[in-house]
């Protein structure tokens, strides 16, 4: 004889419900976030939120909740919006997805109510946390009904009493630029009558825009200038719905300084998040599959870093190397016998040489002899001009020349790997490598910087003077930076 199925009931201790609340969120002005978030979801284009040292109010102007919108508001772990995804009105995608983002206002209050007005519909629902735990078994909330004209319109209210501690209006300022739409079109939040606005940064832009078979990935990454680079707030913001779930590195921890200079928001709808909101289901397929398209747009942002950080470079470079030619020029023209050139030509009206080029006296006219002299010579076949050979160069090479008369040498600086010579030439081409370990470390301060750009150009310049003998070309060195640095 077969007995009857016997049924274990299954259930849930009223006092998970506070558990919710206070242990679901690691911060406790998440709430704030939430109910932000659920009135953007009603439609609401103002929300207006006043901070006092013992009671928060936030009230939108959205579709509000008729008694059946309130029954389905306090449906624990509700996925209506699931299915209703988009809202009637803005044709909005719809942030909350479990329906429990409301009781993480437990963990910073020990009392909210609600107020709703939709259409004729005008109620208030009380949860306290002392009389819920007190009453028992049953599961409900007082339901009060209010007057028609006790809110002149449509839309929700939550009040916040009991508050546990104080909360900076600063910081809630700072969890709904983060965690809510604020950039959407008809949608504003104000706190205690001011508006909140968008962060806005300034730098290198780089708009991104990546297809994956879940859906797109876009947004912008922002290179900052190194003076904006800060230690806080490091990453890109990854967004589901146009509210931040998390800040990611994508691998940038590596970069060292640099990566205090990357910022950025990229949105992916597609991505599946924990309950709580502040993280990714990393083991499902569509986080995997983002990594991978990550791992490409961050690349291109390395070499977007690189070259910015190289052209700012250049330009101290540059400065640097004018610099120092200008007073390697001055030195030599002040020990003509130590140039490898000759002495600096003679000018006249129409030629000189520089600053330190001398200029000669003009004469009232040639003598006969003069004259005689130019008729007899032959005029000399000018030889050309050999170029020097410029090799090997990438596109952030900064290249300058010192001329001394019809000659001179040509110095670059350029990249040539950290075990790459500090300095070499080629028939007059000065090569001077800025990967090498003495060359960055001298290259850190403007002063040190020049001078040793000028100690390497004298070294190779004195070489050429007379390449056999190289104790004499340190002295040659020796006299023109002496004279190339005295003031």
């Amino acid at each position: 004889m077969q007995s009857s199925p016997e049924y274990i009931p299954v259930t849930i201790d009223k006092s998970h419900i506070i558990t919710i609340g206070e242990r679901l969120y690691t911060e406790s002005i998440e709430f704030v976030r939430e109910i932000v978030n659920n009135s953007y979801d009603a439609d609401a284009t103002l929300v207006e939120i006043v901070v006092t040292e013992d009671m928060i109010e936030i009230r939108d102007n959205g579709s509000g909740m008729d008694r059946e919108g309130l029954k389905q508001y306090f449906n624990i772990g509700s996925q209506q919006k699931l299915y209703d995804a988009k809202s009637p009105v803005y044709n909005r995608d719809r942030i909350g997805q479990f329906g429990i983002g409301k009781f993480a206002s437990l963990s910073a209050c020990k009392r909210f109510e609600v107020i709703t007005k939709k259409d004729n519909f005008v109620a208030r629902v009380i949860f306290d946390k002392e009389q819920w735990e007190k009453a028992g078994d049953p599961w409900q909330l007082p339901l009060e009904i209010l007057p028609a004209d006790f809110r002149k319109q449509n839309g929700i209210t939550v009040i916040l009493l009991g508050l546990d501690r104080r909360f900076d209006p600063k910081d809630i300022e700072a969890k709904i630029i983060e965690g809510t739409p604020i950039k959407a079109p008809y949608f504003r939040v104000r706190i205690n009558n001011h508006t909140v606005t968008p962060r806005s940064l300034s730098g290198h832009r780089i708009p991104i825009l990546e297809g994956t078979s879940s859906g797109p990935v876009s947004g912008e990454i922002i290179i900052l200038s190194e003076t904006a680079s800060a230690t806080t707030d490091l990453g890109i913001e990854v967004k589901v719905k146009q509210v931040t779930i998390k800040r990611e590195l994508f691998g940038m921890e590596t970069w060292g300084k640099g990566m205090a200079r990357v910022r950025g928001e990229l949105n992916a709808d597609f991505l599946p998040i924990t309950s709580d909101r502040t993280g990714f289901i990393k083991d499902s397929g569509e986080y995997k599959e983002f990594l991978q398209v990550m791992e490409k747009v961050i690349e291109g942002v390395k070499v977007a870093l690189h070259k910015l950080t190289l052209k700012k470079e250049g330009k101290k470079v540059s400065r640097a190397l004018t610099e120092a030619l200008q007073r390697i020029y001055k030195a030599l023209a002040a020990n003509p016998d130590l140039s490898p050139f000759g002495a600096l030509p003679i000018g006249d009206e129409a030629r000189g040489s520089g600053n330190a080029a001398e200029v000669s006296q003009k004469k009232e006219g040639p003598s006969e002899e003069e004259v005689k002299i130019k008729e007899d010579q032959k005029t000399p076949v000018k030889k050309k001009k050999k170029k020097p050979k410029v090799k090997r160069l990438t596109p952030n090479a900064i290249i300058k020349k010192i001329k001394f008369g019809e000659t001179g040498v040509s110095c670059v600086v350029d990249s040539f790997g950290e075990d790459g010579s500090e300095v070499f030439s080629e028939e007059t081409t000065i090569y001077i490598n800025r990967d090498h370990p003495l060359y960055k470390r001298e290259s850190a301060k403007v002063d040190t910087h020049t001078l040793n750009l000028a100690r390497l150009i004298t070294q190779e310049i004195s070489l050429m003077k007379d390449p056999r003998s190289p104790r004499q070309a340190f002295e040659r060195q020796s006299k023109l930076l002496k004279d190339a640095f005295i003031d």
